[in-house]
């Protein structure tokens, strides 16, 4: 079987592929543009990729191909439609990274209502030194318990969240396609009106594109503290960046953005350096243990196809 791994640099360089080489003759590449993907899956029976763009510009060309699996959740870098015109069958991988990215979730969380940037750069500029008073306790930091969280998206990740919360006293609000008994279900307005942190977990289609907009910004409270670990284009970047400047909410933590990676005319360049401002580069997926989960998971499903199972398919 020869299989084709087209970009595992975006999984990190410290993972173990020993088990994907025992299954044939594999080929590893760190990165693919988009212009070398005709030549790198002409020989391929089956391809592992996670952002390479695989369509019906570049499959024609992939006669062998029998299997893409994909090392993330979403599949939308696949022409599925394609795939299933020509029995390609494709896997994805669920579930492999939903205590990594509650674990960014929990800190950017904590970090924001103990204004934690704020005080470690007051000791770190050596103003609590010079101060010679022994503490500082501006700005002003709440505790989280008996705060209300509102969690938009409530899957795996968003509902371990919500357990996460409850176990921090706060009161938890869910924003969800379909209501669930286990936790105080509202609209989106409701969510936004009531709630003093406010993470974002949903999938990325028409119904939550901008989902955050400048309207619902508008009804937040000033205190509110908005993380994104779900998709970019989930919130509009400019209200958002504009809604922080203004104060109009309190804090704000990113991981994802609309494109990636951040561009110099990106929206958030004007908050780069604000203390109640966090943004890191689209990691929360990516603990060690997630992404070696991973590929196991990789290496599951291709076996599975190999012996007439469908594990994990899509398609």
């Amino acid at each position: 079987m020869k299989i084709s791994v087209l970009d595992i640099d975006t999984l990190g360089d410290d993972l173990d592929l020993t088990d994907v080489e025992g299954l044939g003759e594999v080929t590893v590449y760190p990165l693919t543009l988009q212009s070398e993907v005709k030549e790198r899956i002409a020989e391929a029976e089956v391809l592992i990729i996670n952002k390479v763009k695989l369509n019906s510009e570049n499959l024609p060309y992939a006669k062998k191909l029998r299997l893409i699996c994909i090392t993330a959740t979403g599949f939308d870098n696949v022409d599925i439609n394609y795939c299933k015109e020509h029995n390609i069958a494709v896997c994805n991988v669920a579930g492999y990274s939903t205590d990594s990215v509650v674990q960014l979730t929990a800190a950017m969380a904590f970090s924001l209502c103990t204004n934690l940037n704020a005080f470690d750069s007051y000791v770190k500029s050596e103003a609590y030194t010079e101060s010679g008073v022994f503490n500082c306790l501006k700005p002003v930091f709440h505790e989280m318990s008996g705060m209300t969280w509102g969690i938009v998206g409530l899957g795996n990740i968003g509902g371990k969240v919500a357990r996460l919360a409850e176990a921090m006293g706060c009161r938890v609000l869910a924003y969800k396609r379909t209501p669930v008994d286990e936790y105080e279900c509202v609209d989106i307005d409701t969510l936004c009106e009531q709630s003093d942190i406010i993470s974002l977990h949903t999938p990325l289609n028409e119904e939550t594109y901008h989902l955050i907009n400048r309207e619902r910004l508008s009804k937040m409270k000033k205190n509110t503290i908005l993380i994104n670990v779900a998709r970019g284009a989930v919130v509009d970047e400019e209200a958002v960046t504009e809604a922080v400047i203004s104060g109009g909410i309190a804090g704000l933590g990113v991981d994802v953005y609309s494109c990636e990676p951040m561009q110099k005319d990106s929206p958030y360049q004007s908050l780069l350096g604000r203390s109640n401002v966090i943004f890191t580069p689209h990691m929360a997926w990516g603990a060690y243990e997630a992404r070696r989960r991973c590929i196991e998971e990789v290496v599951k499903n291709i076996k599975s196809f190999s012996q007439n199972g469908r594990r994990s398919r899509i398609v």
